[in-house]
């Protein structure tokens, strides 16, 4: 499962180019599929295991060197926060912040583009997480308390530039899915959320509820797959825990596309 989840992150594209976006720089990085040949602990959370995926696509790209990843920036033993990756890219150093997210839009929510953008339980949103990124976790870089660990790997805060890499796989509402992005990727685009009360509609597919791992997996026919009646009772125990789940749905004519229900 570790190739079909790496496989499924290294398609993922990032959310937008260049520095369009809060002035955010995108880390660019250009890989081939490779079988991946690390232990990666199945407890870690979502965001950790990820994390060991950037590790082994960077160390397999030739013009990159690690210099430390996970460094944790600590004053007298309170953690300030941590600085995901350093590395070198053609000999300049970066630091690097690693965010790979799964949003619906919803166009009710906000006025602008990335206003829609939210998560699918609407705990969190794309406007707060630029906003960490811009005022909390890269200044981090630039602290006081954070020069010692950058001088201990022998590098000046000064030469180092900072990159986001911001992968997301981005959900449109059921009823409208001719919405075309103006400022993010329309690439990321992977799928369709809808509600409870829509769900009559999707009477005749089959569906498929991945673990949270493998939501990263790119959808396939070889699954265990439930009937509407069966999934409408699993997809209730979820609902009840204000917990929207993301499901594979499976269309008479074979087709299979990825599906919040919310």
């Amino acid at each position: 499962m570790h190739q079909k989840r790496y496989e499924g992150f290294l398609r993922t594209p990032c959310l937008w180019e260049n520095d369009s976006l809060f002035e955010l720089k995108q880390f660019e990085i250009k890989s081939v599929l490779k079988k991946i040949d690390l232990s990666i602990d199945s407890k870690l959370r979502l965001g950790k295991y990820i994390e060991r995926f950037v590790s082994f696509q960077l160390q397999n790209t030739n013009s990159i060197s690690v210099i430390a990843e996970n460094v944790q920036i600590q004053q007298e033993k309170i953690t300030l926060g941590e600085l995901d990756c350093i590395l070198k890219k053609n000999n300049q150093p970066i630091h690097l912040e690693i965010i790979y997210k799964f949003y619906v839009y919803n166009p009710a929510v906000g006025t602008t583009e990335i206003d829609h953008v939210i998560g699918p339980n609407r705990k969190d949103s794309l406007i707060e997480k630029l906003e960490k990124l811009k005022e909390k976790q890269l200044p981090l870089l630039y602290s006081e308390t954070c020069k010692p660990y950058i001088s201990e790997l022998g590098l000046n805060t000064e030469d180092i530039s900072q990159q986001v890499y911001f992968k997301t796989q981005l959900f449109l509402p059921f009823k409208n899915q001719n919405i075309k992005l103006k400022t993010l990727n329309n690439e990321c685009i992977v799928g369709f959320y809808i509600s409870k009360n829509e769900l009559i509609e999707f009477s005749e597919c089959k569906f498929y509820i991945p673990i949270k791992k493998d939501w990263l997996v790119i959808p396939h026919p070889n699954v265990d797959w439930l009937n509407f009646q069966a999934f409408k009772v699993v997809a209730e125990a979820y609902l009840q825990q204000q917990y929207s789940p993301l499901c594979w749905v499976k269309f008479k004519n074979g087709t299979i596309t990825k599906m919040f229900l919310v």
